[in-house]
């Protein structure tokens, strides 16, 4: 009796329940001062800890802690606070990272500690391609995705003339690449490019080429601070007023709110989140407005919904061991005020639905943060594309 006893205390979920340290730690690696921290930074950092205390404080009856740190958009910065982290401060997983060169050093740390790390702001689709890991996750979009999701629908509107403003590395590239080719394949045309080096002062020039080239399309292959100069400098110039319009291959809506709308009007892009979308985004939004005094972007949104669905499967896999963890995300749909029709894919990517929207003009916005038209929704399998065949973690 005695042994039976001992045998079910032992096979117990209280006593099988296991978390390392005995505290569960998140480190948001962001950048909290430089051009990418006001769509990530302070918000981010805000986003996990709303997620951390509607959770409860604690998993498996051990605390859950927050921790910053600001990698500067330097690879080598970002890749020794992970390692430090990782190594002497007991960190479980590491979230945000924007920039697409921080997070693949992020990631290789990751790989070799053997240690979660979520991705939220690095768009790299070589992330969960060639460079795939059973320890990387990738949550909110890709450059393939936000490129198909404005090129195809856009091309469907009868947007199929296209000229590329194409940041001169490797994201930028990597846009231009993925919307040319589905614009081609839906009928339409790409009729040429102008590629300014990041960072340029004065666009004048390669907004005169975009708009002499009479495209109907001028496509924005860039990040900040090009993309928005770009689309400031294209009003000043009235190449809205032209005819002709503009798609953002990646814009948000804090960039929209830093423009004004009387600069943005019109411009056309895909995003994976808007707080005003339905009352699911306007509750958790309200809340997190009321904390930062603007609204999330994609990115800010996607760390809550990534460290609740972390969170949860610690409790349903009784252990904060790392693969089991990651299985268990995998196992359940993710479905909730940030991501509709979501899955955590084999390669890690997580596939959801994204929407092409349109920006208001002044007058057709009511209310403070009402930037945007809904125009499509488009299905995360169309948006994102199958497995990349080149990740190991994809069965052949």
């Amino acid at each position: 009796m005695v042994a039976a006893f001992a045998a079910a205390a032992l096979s117990s979920p209280a006593t099988l329940a296991q978390v390392s340290d005995d505290l569960v730690k998140i480190g948001v690696l962001t950048d909290m001062n430089g051009p990418a921290s006001t769509p990530t930074g302070q918000g981010s950092v805000t986003a996990a800890q709303m997620a951390v205390d509607d959770f409860g404080g604690q998993v498996l009856g051990k605390p859950i802690s927050v921790i910053v740190g600001d990698h500067q958009l330097k690879p080598d910065i970002g890749g020794a606070i992970a390692r430090r982290w990782y190594d002497t401060e007991q960190v479980d997983l590491i979230v945000d990272v924007p920039v697409s060169a921080v997070g693949l050093a992020v990631q290789g740390v990751a790989n070799e500690k053997k240690k979660l790390f979520i991705t939220h702001s690095t768009g790299a689709a070589d992330f969960h391609g060639k460079f795939c890991s059973p320890y990387a996750i990738q949550w909110v979009f890709d450059t393939h995705a936000l490129a198909v999701g404005t090129a195809q629908e856009v091309v469907k509107r009868g947007g199929d003339s296209w000229f590329f403003i194409t940041d001169d590395y490797a994201f930028g590239h990597a846009l231009e690449k993925d919307a040319s080719e589905v614009v081609i394949k839906n009928g339409g045309k790409v009729i040429g490019a102008v590629r300014p080096p990041f960072a340029t002062p004065d666009l004048s020039s390669f907004i005169l080429q975009a708009q002499a080239s009479k495209a109907k399309i001028i496509g924005i292959a860039a990040g900040p601070p090009n993309n928005m100069n770009e689309i400031k400098t294209a009003g000043e110039f009235g190449v809205l007023k032209g005819g002709q319009q503009m798609a953002a291959l990646l814009a948000l809506i804090t960039d929209i709110h830093s423009l004004g709308l009387p600069a943005a009007q019109g411009l056309l892009l895909t995003t994976s989140f808007y707080w005003d979308m339905d009352d699911k985004t306007r509750e958790w939004s309200k809340r997190y407005f009321a904390k930062m005094n603007r609204m999330p972007t994609m990115w800010q949104a996607g760390v809550y919904s990534s460290v609740m669905h972390y969170l949860q499967a610690i409790k349903e896999a009784g252990t904060d061991e790392p693969l089991k963890v990651a299985a268990k995300m995998r196992e359940k749909p993710i479905e909730d005020f940030f991501a509709r029709n979501g899955t955590l894919r084999e390669d890690n990517l997580m596939v959801h639905d994204l929407m092409l929207v349109q920006v208001k003009s002044p007058e057709e916005s009511k209310y403070p943060w009402d930037y945007y038209k809904i125009l499509a929704t488009i299905p995360g399998a169309q948006a994102f594309g199958p497995p990349d065949p080149a990740c190991p973690l994809v069965k052949k």
